[in-house]
């Protein structure tokens, strides 16, 4: 992935409808100490919206991590990360999927949507930290730092 801002702090994208999961989300980044800045997106319209620069979205940050619900209002999160991984500047964002069942494990993996991640809702502190750690570690692999 190419950078703009060597060292800069994780632009991640939360895409969740229930503002107490976002709160708790948000939290969790807090309590990790994880350098992120985070943008809030409540449905999946406004997802693919926020991702593709259009409307009032016209000047958002490029995501390096998706957090994506999957029970969205409008555009479903199934069919956001569809979008997602068929669009060539989009394919290569890592996505955790928040979930408050395990089946949707089983229904992406059936319709060929690779995610990076799942977590189960309500988001357990120790291993949400841990995800957003190793993809943070992903991420800083292809960022220069200045010596």
């Amino acid at each position: 992935m190419i950078r703009d801002t060597v060292g800069r702090p994780m632009e991640i994208l939360l895409v969740e409808d229930d503002l107490e999961d976002a709160g708790l989300t948000i939290e969790a980044l807090k309590k990790g100490e994880v350098a992120c800045r985070v943008s809030l997106v409540r449905d999946g319209e406004e997802a693919m919206e926020f991702l593709l620069h259009q409307g009032k979205f016209g000047r958002a940050p490029r995501p390096d991590l998706i957090l994506l619900d999957l029970n969205l209002p409008k555009k479903d999160g199934r069919e956001v990360l569809a979008e997602v991984r068929a669009d060539e500047a989009l394919r290569r964002v890592p996505v955790v999927v928040l979930t408050a069942s395990t089946t949707h494990q089983e229904i992406l993996k059936s319709e060929g949507l690779h995610v990076e991640d799942y977590l189960l809702k309500p988001v357990d502190l120790e291993q949400f930290i841990t995800v957003v750690r190793s993809l943070r570690r992903y991420w800083l692999s292809d960022v220069i730092l200045p010596k």
